[in-house]
């Protein structure tokens, strides 16, 4: 079985790391890769590494209106970028948006993979979601779905890789000599991913997410992703955790630890790893997750939610183990 796929946006973290993942999947076929600066020059100018049967593919100027035959298109652009252009591909096409753009909208399935499949199942418009709230709902999903915690008094306490920032271009606040040694908190109170988290714990959890906070921070390091947060809940330790555990029985990408994570355990992988702790006397939970910004974060995901929509085995070229060290 071959299905024919292409990447707009091969050229940031998110499409090179999608592009890595499908070089090596046992069903997709590469036959389209488009971008913005890097247009015209070839796929193997831009990757060395790439596989010799994808070496002189050359990358297209993105043009909805030229696209070649494919089955399946990933789109990994700058949220605010995409929703017009992707509106224009063909119906017939299947799209994983990696951006930020179709995240609960109309037409457009939220992919929460690990956690509402049959969703994804046989839809041709999915949005993945994006690296903080993957991270943040697989480890507040088990709790909610339980009433182990009020969804409406959540603090979320998040740290990312410095390719969690894309690229950058001329931005010299992503440059090494601003982001080595340093840690950079930013977006407060207004970031990006604020209404998409907060959508989604009010479906998981029936309740008002209007109390929700959350920081992100840039941290120093390349790839990863952790979140620390800090719920209300008069659970115990093992109660959380064993829900969590008998949540996540069947779903083959979801690690439930004994042990805080740490994010070299998730690094170039497409798994999710979380763990609790609790002080019922104090009415206090505190969950902890960890993803690699790039995997379960964007691209791995992406794969994932293209297997479920393409009919394919959830774990199709998503089975090697993270990279230690």
């Amino acid at each position: 079985m071959s299905i024919r796929v292409g990447i707009v946006g091969i050229s940031g973290f998110g499409g090179g790391e999608a592009l890595r993942l499908i070089a090596a999947h046992p069903a997709f076929e590469l036959v389209y890769a488009a971008g913005e600066g890097s247009a015209g020059s070839r796929l193997v100018d831009r990757f060395p590494g790439v596989p010799h049967r994808l070496a002189g593919l050359v990358i297209e100027k993105w043009d909805p209106a030229a696209l070649p035959d494919l089955d399946l298109l990933f789109a990994s652009l700058p949220t605010g970028t995409s929703a017009e252009a992707l509106a224009r591909v063909p119906e017939t096409v299947k799209i994983v948006d990696i951006g930020g753009d179709h995240r609960h909208v109309e037409g457009w399935v939220y992919g929460l993979a690990d956690i509402w499949p049959d969703r994804i199942r046989g839809s041709r418009r999915v949005a993945n979601p994006g690296c903080f709230p993957v991270a943040t709902l697989n480890t507040l999903a088990p709790l909610l779905a339980a009433g182990l915690i009020e969804p409406g008094n959540i603090v979320i306490d998040a740290k990312t890789g410095i390719s969690g920032a894309g690229r950058g271009g001329g931005d010299s606040r992503f440059g090494y000599a601003e982001t080595n040694e340093n840690l950079q908190p930013y977006g407060l109170l207004q970031h990006v991913h604020m209404p998409e988290m907060e959508t989604t714990i009010e479906q998981l959890g029936g309740g008002s997410a209007a109390g929700l906070v959350f920081t992100p921070h840039l941290v120093p390091m390349t790839r990863g992703l952790l979140v620390t947060i800090y719920c209300r809940g008069s659970a115990s330790t093992a109660q959380c955790l064993d829900a969590a555990r008998e949540f996540y029985a069947d779903r083959p990408f979801v690690r439930v630890t004994d042990r805080p994570p740490q994010t070299k355990w998730a690094s170039g992988s497409n798994l999710s790893f979380m763990s609790y702790a609790a002080d019922p006397d104090r009415n206090l939970v505190i969950a902890m997750g960890v993803v690699d910004n790039l995997g379960k974060g964007a691209a791995g995901h992406a794969v994932q939610n293209a297997n479920l929509i393409s009919g394919l085995p959830e774990t199709a070229g998503l089975e090697g183990a993270p990279v230690w060290p």
